[in-house]
């Protein structure tokens, strides 16, 4: 699938997620939903170059001698990068799915009141 493709599919995929975040919510986490989308189409260009290269170069004679591929070390950061973007994200919608205090909450409440 084309890099472009797999963009729009996550941006697509992402928004619908979000459709029912508060408007000022969806302005705050525009940006990273699309690079969430930029990094999964990223990765998916890597990830076939990887495929046919393998992430690390041996040498042909000594196995021991390796090199790791910078398309190999690209991919590990990105897809840290889209973890941590993709965890930020799941919190706005953790946190705006909140429905007010749960039993948890109230007993929390009462204890600190009664002290």
């Amino acid at each position: 699938m084309e890099k472009s493709e797999v963009y729009r599919q996550e941006l697509s995929k992402l928004r619908e997620i979000f459709k029912e975040v508060e408007p000022a919510k969806m302005k705050l986490v525009e940006g990273l939903i699309e690079d969430a989308a930029f990094l999964k189409a990223e990765n998916s260009v890597l990830k076939e170059s990887i495929e046919r290269t393998g992430m690390v170069k041996m040498h042909p004679t000594n196995p021991d001698l390796q090199k790791p591929l910078e398309a190999g070390k690209q991919y590990l950061k990105n897809i840290n990068s889209y973890a941590v973007v993709i965890k930020t994200l799941n919190g706005v919608l953790s946190k705006d799915g909140f429905e007010g205090d749960d039993e948890f909450d109230k007993f929390m409440q009462q204890s600190r009141d009664d002290s």
